[in-house]
C-alpha cells in the first residue's frame, strides 16, 4: 500500500507542477535573461532547454546550500548540469550583482 501511496503522491505533485507552469506565460521569461540567483524552480524548468523539474530543484538546492552564484559557469557545479547544457542555455541566463534586488519581469 505504501508503494501505491508514493506513486499517487508523485503523480499529484508532478501534475500540480505542470499545472503551475501553464499559469506562467513563457513569453514572460523570453524578453529578459533569467537571473539564476532569484529564479524559482518553475522558471528554470520553463526557460532552460534540457532542464526539467528535478534539475531545476537541484539548482535551487545548490543555491540554498552554497549561497548566490557568482557566474553562470558556476551552474556546472550542480549535479546534472554539464558543459553542453550550460552552453546551450547561456544566452538565456544572467547573474545579478551582489546588491541588485531587481526581479526578472
Amino acid at each position: 500500500m505504501t508503494n501505491l501511496s508514493r506513486i499517487f503522491r508523485t503523480y499529484i505533485s508532478r501534475s500540480l507542477f505542470v499545472a503551475a507552469l501553464s499559469l506562467v506565460p513563457f513569453s514572460l521569461f523570453a524578453a529578459t535573461p533569467l537571473d539564476i540567483n532569484t529564479a524559482t524552480a518553475a522558471e528554470f524548468a520553463a526557460v532552460m532547454s534540457g532542464v526539467g523539474a528535478k534539475k531545476a530543484e537541484a539548482i535551487i538546492a545548490y543555491r540554498d546550500a552554497n549561497g548566490r552564484f557568482e557566474s553562470i559557469d558556476q551552474l556546472s557545479e550542480v549535479k546534472g548540469i554539464g558543459d553542453a547544457l550550460l552552453s546551450r542555455n547561456k544566452d538565456l541566463l544572467r547573474v545579478s550583482a551582489a546588491g541588485d534586488n531587481a526581479s526578472v519581469n
